[in-house]
């Protein structure tokens, strides 16, 4: 069974047991979370979508590690003009264990 959810304005396609990085969430580690936002859920040829949101389905999560991604790099540059920016950017993550998929 697998479900497609809604988190930091984006949206994932999961299945129990496994491990997604999704955008910061204010939880500590080690605790559990239930993610109400589900757009569709399927297991095999069914599939049930919401309109947006499927009804009394849920995602329930463990939250494993909090990190942030690898530095992005900026580079800016006008030619003959003299200009050069340099910029980077680390996003923060929320490393998260999928337990369950309830719809």
């Amino acid at each position: 069974m697998y479900a497609v959810i809604k988190t930091g304005g984006k949206q994932y396609k999961v299945a129990a047991g496994e491990k997604i990085k999704v955008e910061q969430i204010a939880a500590d580690v080690g605790q559990e979370i239930v993610i109400d936002q589900v757009l569709a859920v399927g297991s095999g040829a069914e599939l049930k979508v919401g309109t947006p949101l499927v009804a009394g389905a849920s995602v329930k999560a463990t939250v494993v590690a909090h990190g942030r991604h690898d530095k992005v790099r900026i580079f800016k540059l006008r030619r003959r003009k003299h200009y050069q920016k340099h910029q980077g950017h680390r996003q923060n993550f929320t490393e998260l264990q999928i337990s369950a998929v309830n719809g």
